[in-house]
C-alpha cells in the first residue's frame, strides 16, 4: 500500500516520464550517419566529424558516428542515385548535387536556398603545382600548352575538380586570347599535354607526387598545400594570374534521412560547418572559410586572388554542364583526338 503523499510524487514521477521519455530516449540511442564527400576532403572530415560528434554528445547526449565516402564528386554523385545510402552529400560543385534531384528527386530543386552562401560552407579554387624550384619555369595558364610540358588533370566527367580546372583555363583563354573559338582552341591543346586521366583529384596528386608523371598538376588549393607539407622537397606551386572560384555545395539527401529518421541529426551536422569551430577547421585545412574571423586568421595562407564564378563566366553550373560535359559536349569533341 501507498501513502497519500507516495502516491501522489509516484503520479508525478509517471506523468513527467509520460511527456518526454520517447524523445530523451531515442536520443540516447547511438546514430550513424554517412557523409559522401569528393576527393580531398577526407582529412578535413576527419577533423569536423570528431569535433561534432563531441559537440552533439555534449548537447544530446547521443552519439553518433560520421562515416566518410570519398571518390571523384561526379561519379559520388551517382553512387547516390544509384542507392549509396547517404545521409548528407558534400560535393565539389553545385552541378553535380543539382544531379541528385534531377536524377530521382533525392532533394527538393531549391536545396540551394537551406544554408548560408547558396550552401557552400567554404570555398576554393585552382593552382598551378610544379617540381620543386619550378624547372619549366611555368607560371600561368598559357604554359600549360607548350610542347615540353606535361599536364596532371583529373577526368572531367568524373571529377568535380577537373570541371573547375576546365572551365577556369577555358576562361582564362577566352579573355587572353578573345572569344569562346581561342578558348577551344587553347583547350584542346592543353589536353593534348595531358597523358592520362584519372577518375578524381587525389588519384591525379598521386599520380603527379608518389608516380612522378608531369610537369604540372592541376589542382585544388587545399590539395596544394598537403602536398607541400608531405613533398616539400619535391613540389612547389603556382597562383595563376586568373583562377576561378570553385564552390563546394553542401545537403542533406532528403529521401535517405527522412527512412532513416536521422534528419535532425544531419541538418544539426551541416549547420555546424558554420560554426567558428568548423571554419577554423576549413582554414586549418586550406580551404577557404566563410567566416570573417577564420579568414582573418588564415589570410597570410589564403591571399586574395583574381578570381572570377561559374555564374559570371558560364552562366551556372546548368548551362556549363550542358554545353562542355555531356555525352557529346565540347569536352567530348576535344578530346575525341585519340
Amino acid at each position: 500500500m501507498f501513502t497519500k503523499r507516495q502516491l501522489i510524487q509516484r503520479t508525478l514521477a509517471v506523468a513527467a516520464l509520460a511527456s518526454a521519455p520517447t524523445l530523451l530516449w531515442a536520443q540516447a540511442a547511438p546514430v550513424t550517419l554517412l557523409n559522401v564527400s569528393y576527393d580531398p576532403t577526407r582529412e578535413l572530415y576527419v577533423e569536423v566529424n570528431a569535433a561534432f560528434a563531441k559537440h552533439w554528445k555534449a548537447k544530446t547526449g547521443q552519439d553518433v558516428t560520421i562515416k566518410q565516402s570519398h571518390g571523384g564528386s561526379g561519379k559520388q554523385a551517382r553512387s547516390i542515385i544509384d542507392g549509396l545510402d547517404a545521409d548528407v552529400a558534400t560535393l565539389a560543385l553545385a552541378g553535380d548535387t543539382d544531379a541528385l534531384h534531377n536524377n530521382g528527386g533525392w532533394i527538393p530543386k531549391d536545396w540551394q536556398k537551406r544554408l548560408p552562401h547558396n550552401s557552400t560552407p567554404y570555398t576554393s579554387t585552382i593552382v598551378l603545382v610544379v617540381r620543386a624550384g619550378n624547372p619549366k619555369n611555368i607560371k600561368d595558364w598559357d604554359d600549360l600548352i607548350r610542347p615540353d610540358v606535361k599536364v596532371i588533370t583529373p577526368n572531367p566527367k568524373t571529377s568535380g575538380g577537373a570541371r573547375w580546372n576546365y572551365l577556369a583555363a577555358w576562361e582564362f583563354a577566352k579573355r587572353k586570347y578573345g572569344g569562346d573559338a581561342k578558348a577551344q582552341e587553347f583547350v584542346k591543346k592543353l589536353y593534348e599535354n595531358v597523358p592520362v586521366l584519372d577518375a578524381g583529384a587525389r588519384g591525379s596528386s598521386v599520380t603527379f607526387a608518389q608516380r612522378n608523371q608531369g610537369d604540372v598538376f592541376l589542382s585544388w588549393e587545399n590539395e596544394a598545400y598537403l602536398l607541400e607539407k608531405e613533398f616539400g622537397s619535391k613540389v612547389d606551386f603556382v597562383y595563376p594570374s586568373l583562377s576561378i572560384l570553385a564552390e563546394p555545395a553542401v545537403t542533406v539527401v532528403d529521401k535517405n534521412v527522412d527512412r532513416k529518421g536521422t534528419r535532425a541529426v544531419a541538418q544539426a551536422y551541416l549547420d555546424f560547418l558554420y560554426t567558428e569551430e568548423a571554419q577554423d577547421l576549413i582554414g586549418k585545412h586550406f580551404y577557404r572559410p566563410r567566416s570573417a574571423k577564420a579568414q582573418a586568421k588564415y589570410a597570410k595562407q589564403l591571399p586574395k586572388l583574381n578570381l572570377f564564378t561559374i555564374d559570371e563566366a558560364f552562366g551556372g553550373w546548368d548551362k556549363a554542364t550542358q554545353v562542355h560535359f555531356v555525352d557529346g559536349g565540347k569536352f567530348d569533341r576535344i578530346f575525341a583526338r585519340q
